[in-house]
């Protein structure tokens, strides 16, 4: 199947969405041009749309059908990434207790670590045990950033969207 992408600009740098059809297969931090995919922003309006509200505050929780490619392990870390609710955080080590593996911290943080879809399979809401900031593919300022942003926005009653 085709795969689309596009860039977004945003708060935190330029994004890049890739679809298959109605699905999310990746979204990347930084402009990213995927080999084999065609630039047309139609086709990644859907994905563009949810981003936009989020970063203007008006998004909480993302709707979008997602396809990341990946082990069956990944897909069980990805998962509980997207169950962090927003603005919160958890370590690698609550990832893994809720795992039922509590010994699986570093399995978790390589999944954490190759997840194919940014912000929206929240992976910047993963810190260290100790509540300090741990590595982020963007760098540390802009999971900062990512953070800051949801508290600021945690407070304030969701939009109906």
């Amino acid at each position: 199947m085709t795969q689309f992408y596009n860039h977004l600009t945003t708060p935190v740098g330029i994004l890049t969405s890739v679809v298959e059809g109605d699905a999310v297969v990746s979204l990347w931090l930084g402009p990213i041009e995927p080999k084999g995919a065609i630039l047309d922003s139609q086709a990644t309006a859907f994905v563009d749309r949810q981003l936009t509200e989020y970063f203007a505050g008006d998004r909480r929780v993302f709707d979008v059908k997602l396809a990341p490619k990946g082990t069956e392990f990944q897909h069980q870390v990805w998962a509980l990434l997207r169950a962090i609710p927003f603005g919160e955080t958890r370590s690698y080590g609550d990832l893994a207790k809720a795992l039922g593996n509590p010994g699986a911290s570093r399995a978790v943080g390589r999944a954490n670590a190759t997840n194919p879809i940014a912000i929206i399979v929240p992976c910047h809401r993963v810190i260290g045990q100790n509540g300090t900031l741990t590595g982020y593919a963007g760098g540390l300022t802009m999971k900062e950033a990512l953070l800051e942003h949801e508290r600021s926005h945690a407070t304030q009653p969701a939009l109906a969207l």
